[in-house]
């Protein structure tokens, strides 16, 4: 008899056959709150959130065609400067993508006004 008895119990849990306000009912609902709220410690569901670029810049990657690559990044990304500071902003925003590189050579892409829309970097490892 005891064994029907908790048949009929585990029955009666898995069609959620108690009315609310009892006490099956309520450990029916503890029970599924602690799983939600303890299984992420237990159990790896794999749904870490995607790394992200930290620079909101566009960058193009292609290639040059001797094995190499180029890379376009916007100019808006790149504020006005000399020669090193442009190329320092340059690096900054390539290296998170291409590893430790240095940058061989750039230069400006203008439109038909001159002003500057984008740069082309070449780099090596």
């Amino acid at each position: 008899m005891p064994v029907a008895s908790a048949w009929r119990t585990v029955k009666s849990f898995i069609l959620w056959s108690h009315e609310r306000g009892t006490i099956q009912y309520d450990v029916m609902v503890t029970l599924i709150l602690l799983f939600l709220f303890l299984s992420p410690f237990f159990i790896n569901f794999n749904d870490r959130p995607v790394q992200r670029n930290p620079h909101s810049s566009g960058v193009v990657v292609y290639p040059d065609g001797n094995g190499a690559f180029i890379y376009q990044v916007e100019g808006k990304a790149i504020q006005a400067g000399d020669g090193p500071a442009v190329r320092a902003q340059l690096l900054r925003i390539i290296e998170p993508i291409s590893g430790g590189v240095s940058i061989s050579r750039y230069e400006a892409v203008t439109d038909g006004k001159g002003h500057i829309t984008a740069y082309k970097v070449w780099v090596e490892r």
